[in-house]
């Protein structure tokens, strides 16, 4: 439960029911993919739960749950039944397919091989907390995330969001913090031991550091010869560790010793109510106080 995290800001004045939000996620309803079908997603409970609630209220923060299935015909296979059919139609009518003949050719042949494909699976967990208005995807792709928000934006009237947009850029950041002293790192973070540096030059090399104490001599070499942070592990209040990336995601999301102990033999169907309350009051926190690392948001 939020592995990889990406903040976006609500816009202000958006406010909607709970009834009303189950009623219009209801309309666009999570369903396997059809057997020509490449690509179909929608709206689960996040329970898991057949026929349960789209919409699940716990410790006043709203929980969805987007479901995305696609096929895909290995690219490979297109290309040699391609082949096959092209040369077919040289030796039947002595003329070889054109541009526009071998791409419809290609599609043909698509859906043709599309119900015997493997379909793959995956679920995101997407977290409103409208008292703080944010957004919080448990997504790690940019792509996906992007579906996931016109989806939102579709179902939900007046929805809208943007991207967490701070005054101070993650790697501005990162960069102050890994050749400062260690008494400049802000309050409530500390260094984590992995960092990936890469630089802006045609040769976009990338350095890696894993395991790694990061006032190390060598990384601050590689820094003042160009090489800028692009992710980061920082450990927050001894509670949760992360990599921070330079798009300001939240990976490798990691909760600490301790945290979860309160909810120790919880039979709340599975733990689900007390995991996403303890998760998203600690990522809640951290949110915040990393916001104000960066320099507070943007107006």
């Amino acid at each position: 439960m939020f592995k990889n995290v990406m903040v976006y800001r609500i816009a202000p004045g958006w406010a909607m029911e709970v009834e009303a939000m189950e009623a219009a996620l209801a309309k666009m309803p999570f369903q396997p993919c059809g057997a020509t079908q490449p690509e179909s997603y929608g709206w689960a409970p996040p329970r898991g739960q057949a026929h349960g609630a789209l919409v699940e209220l716990v410790a006043g923060q709203r929980i969805l749950r987007f479901m995305h299935e696609s096929k895909a015909v290995p690219g490979s296979v297109v290309k040699r039944r391609l082949e096959e059919r092209c040369a077919q139609i040289e030796e039947k009518e002595g003329r070889k397919p054109g541009r526009k003949e071998s791409r419809e050719l290609r599609d043909e042949i698509v859906q043709e091989l599309l119900p015997m494909a493997f379909a793959r699976t995956s679920s995101i967990l997407v977290w409103l907390d409208l008292a703080q208005g944010r957004l919080v995807l448990d997504c790690a792709s940019a792509g996906k995330a992007d579906t996931l928000v016109s989806a939102l934006v579709e179902c939900l009237a007046g929805f809208q969001v943007s991207l967490l947009n701070t005054q101070v850029s993650p790697q501005a950041a990162m960069t102050q913090w890994l050749t400062g002293s260690a008494d400049e790192w802000p309050e409530h973070f500390a260094p984590g031991r992995e960092v990936e540096l890469k630089s802006g030059d045609e040769m976009n090399s990338v350095v890696k550091f894993t395991r790694h104490p990061l006032d190390d001599e060598e990384m601050k070499r590689h820094i003042a010869q160009g090489k800028l942070p692009t992710k980061l592990a920082l450990d927050w209040d001894g509670r949760v560790s992360f990599v921070l990336t330079e798009g300001t995601q939240l990976k490798k999301i990691a909760f600490l010793d301790g945290v979860f102990e309160e909810q120790a033999g919880a039979e709340d169907n599975g733990g689900f109510d007390s995991d996403v309350a303890i998760a998203t009051g600690e990522l809640a926190a951290l949110i915040t106080d990393l916001t104000a690392a960066l320099g507070g948001e943007l107006a």
